[in-house]
């Protein structure tokens, strides 16, 4: 082998062992990392929105995304173009009794879109496997003036970095 080629050859083995060194690289069991809980309020009162309605996420992390409705109208958390751009761990529907909160029910597989009644927490379990960033986030209820609750304001953005 050339000592050209032999150069090269060494050259890219050191760039690419250090590369996979790089801290933030994915490896090893993504959905069993400790959870980022991120914490998203669907409407308030005489109010519909996403609170905050602007997230941010990382690829390769693990996140818990609560969704909490805090209004007296069901409302979704839908975003096709967010769901292509992660892999969902889980879906719970949670409780509060008492001083804890209880599982009721647990969803896997494709999740596209998410109802939460008024009062009601569920939480999306999920790491970013993309980046981008997308606006489709909203709800699509429509209230008894014919409207969305996305035609009143209820959108949204997603960042995945």
């Amino acid at each position: 082998m050339p000592l050209r080629s032999y150069a090269i050859a060494i050259a890219s083995f050191v760039a690419l062992t250090f590369a996979m060194a790089l801290p933030g690289r994915a490896a090893g069991n993504l959905a069993g990392q400790t959870p980022i809980e991120v914490v998203v309020e669907l409407g308030a009162a005489g109010r519909h929105g996403f609170f905050p309605d602007k997230l941010r996420f990382e690829t390769g992390r693990l996140y818990k995304l609560v969704l909490r409705n805090v209004s007296d109208a069901p409302h979704y958390f839908t975003s096709h173009g967010f769901t292509q751009m992660i892999y969902t761990r889980k879906v719970q529907v949670v409780q509060r009794q008492g001083e804890r909160l209880v599982t009721l029910a647990e969803f896997k597989g494709a999740i596209r879109e998410i109802e939460v009644y008024p009062g009601q927490t569920a939480e999306w379990w999920f790491v970013p496997v993309a980046a981008g960033r997308v606006t489709d986030l909203r709800c699509g209820i429509v209230g008894a003036d014919g409207k969305t609750h996305a035609d009143h304001g209820m959108v949204g953005e997603i960042v995945i970095e």
